[in-house]
């Protein structure tokens, strides 16, 4: 406990899933958490359950279309305004909308898979980064994907875009590690969230997928979260520029 006491953190994406579960973890260790996601009222029963769970922190529901400039900036100056600084940020959000073969995908699904998947990211490390080089401390954590290290077959827009977002991680990393801010990446595997549901509900499709996989069970968002914790917090002060490959083992060489 208290691991975070008196740490602000925003994480996108948070009504479900990776982000939920961030949130909940984050806010157990005391921190105050701002979860964003497009929709208010989907926000609002996530922040009331794990506020109702007694834990040392607080959840504070944001609504906000991580694609607009506008809800952005507002997300932020508004953390800023109430709350004074912002010491953690959890880049979770994304989409999945283009599955497919490379050479059918579309202007539409490339912009939109952009939009969500780097944009956004490359926007809120933009608007948040500076507040924290100021202070000389921050932690800020990209959910990205082993899609990002491998190709995901018929996958090429989500790969693309989990790629280029590790390599923004690292390139950050270079230039804020210096002014004492920290900047990881997460590449999980297949992870049981809705975004994911293409490869574990199919039976066939999930059965094939374990039997190239060490640990033979299907990952859950709370051992995503307890990785983004560590990077959260003084655990991991000597951890910048790296992407912490949670898989089970699926992309070992040998399998």
């Amino acid at each position: 406990m208290n691991q975070l006491k008196g740490k602000v953190a925003i994480v996108t994406g948070g009504s479900r899933g990776i982000g939920k579960a961030i949130a909940e973890a984050f806010a157990r260790e005391c921190a105050t958490v701002i979860i964003c996601g497009r929709k208010q009222d989907r926000l609002d029963p996530v922040a009331d359950e794990i506020n109702g769970a007694g834990s040392g922190g607080k959840v504070v529901p944001r609504a906000c279309h991580v694609g607009k400039l506008e809800d952005l900036q507002q997300l932020v100056e508004s953390a800023h305004q109430e709350f004074g600084k912002i010491d953690v940020l959890v880049n979770n959000a994304a989409t999945n909308i283009a599955q497919g073969p490379a050479i059918e995908m579309d202007d539409t699904q490339f912009d939109k898979m952009v939009e969500v998947n780097l944009k956004s990211t490359y926007r809120l490390m933009r608007l948040v980064a500076p507040g924290m080089c100021d202070r000389g401390c921050g932690s800020i954590i990209n959910i990205a994907s082993i899609a990002g290290l491998r190709p995901q077959f018929h996958g090429l827009l989500y790969s693309m875009t989990k790629a280029a977002l590790i390599m923004m991680t690292q390139s950050y990393a270079l230039e804020l590690g210096p002014k004492g801010v920290r900047v990881n990446a997460i590449a999980p595997g297949l992870i049981q969230t809705v975004l994911s549901e293409y490869y574990w509900k199919d039976e066939s499709r999930y059965a094939q997928m374990l039997a190239s996989q060490p640990i033979k069970h299907l990952g859950q968002p709370r051992e995503i979260a307890e990785a983004a914790l560590l990077l959260a917090s003084d655990g991991g002060s000597y951890l910048t520029g790296q992407t912490l490959v949670i898989d089970g083992g699926r992309t070992l060489s040998s399998m």
